[in-house]
């Protein structure tokens, strides 16, 4: 209650001052920007994008408002009905996002799919493994399994993106999960266990096994931790990736096990591998992006049936990735 009636009207004054004092952060951007090489002023992009993020979710508060009020005053809001309207939004305005992101900084997505029926994809649920690694991919995956895949996402995330007042609205009406810091990895499992066990053939559960974006640090890091637990072989076969930290697999066997009719695809990308931070983003971000991305998916059927043969097939799937990275990843 105290996000609400704090954040929502902060948004909403926020997305008014920018608009009416976007000519002068022009001016100010502008000059800051004039310190780095002409191709890389980027300043005005962020400004225009940031601008647009705010009337963006401007639009989606107003439009729960009314959906809350459509809905009883919350009362239906876990009808069929009124969450199908909810994941309409969020198409909305990722589709909208997307736009702009196209515009602005000139983002260009390349996927390889494999060929396969079309009547296929909804046949049974999937859970999406995918790589954890630089900004927006969360966004643009739940885009295409929204707008291109006809899929209604689930997502496990870190309770602080409740601080976003429109994640926090409507991800919280919808099967999502927000997990606390102070839960651990136990906490994690077991709401990827209850989000997989009451999917339906139109679901995707969408799982990041690295549990954060690669960093050398942290690879180091992972890899130390699986030899401290005795863990010799996976943690010799993470030293041999060079783009990606060692899957975490406890999360994504708890996802199959809870529902082993699911399909699971996995999702390999790279683009903006380098851009972690805010600071990378800002020094580094190219004139025009570009993100090569390509998935495939493993039947039910053929998925290993013990947790040894999982972790070991995971680590599999794990390494085609890190190959696909290393011959599509331009520096």
């Amino acid at each position: 209650m105290v996000r609400r009636l704090v954040l929502v009207p902060l948004v909403i004054v926020l997305a008014v001052v920018a608009v009416v004092t976007l000519p002068l952060w022009l001016v100010v951007v502008t000059a800051a920007s004039m310190r780095l090489p002409p191709p890389q002023r980027r300043g005005v992009r962020f400004l225009w994008f940031g601008v647009a993020w705010l009337a963006l979710e401007c639009g989606v508060l107003a439009a729960c408002l009314g959906l809350w009020v459509a809905g009883g005053f919350g009362g239906r809001l876990h009808r069929d009905t009124h969450q199908e309207r909810h994941y309409q939004l969020i198409r909305w305005f990722l589709s909208r996002v997307y736009l702009v992101a196209v515009r602005v900084f000139r983002l260009t997505v390349d996927i390889q799919e494999p060929r396969e029926d079309p009547s296929a994809r909804l046949a049974r649920p999937v859970i999406v493994l995918s790589r954890h690694a630089g900004p927006g991919d969360s966004f643009l995956l739940v885009y295409h399994l929204l707008q291109l895949y006809d899929r209604r996402p689930r997502i496990v995330m870190k309770a602080a993106l409740q601080f976003d007042p429109s994640l926090d609205v409507v991800i919280n009406r919808l099967p999502n999960a927000f997990v606390p810091r102070r839960s651990g990895e136990s906490g994690i499992i077991e709401e990827i266990r209850r989000l997989s066990a009451t999917m339906d053939a139109d679901d995707a559960l969408v799982i990041f096994p690295e549990g954060g974006n690669f960093t050398p640090r942290r690879r180091r890091l992972a890899i130390r931790r699986l030899e401290e637990k005795g863990l010799a072989e996976e943690a010799k076969r993470a030293g041999a990736m060079d783009h990606l930290l060692p899957p975490r697999p406890g999360g994504a066997i708890a996802a199959i096990e809870a529902c082993p009719a699911a399909d699971v695809v996995f999702v390999a990308h790279t683009g903006l591998d380098d851009l972690v931070t805010i600071g990378d983003v800002w020094r580094k971000l190219p004139v025009s992006a570009r993100i090569r991305a390509k998935w495939w998916r493993i039947p039910a059927a053929e998925i290993p049936a013990t947790r040894e043969e999982r972790i070991r097939w995971l680590y599999d799937q794990w390494e085609l990735i890190d190959d696909w990275i290393s011959e599509n990843r331009v520096p």
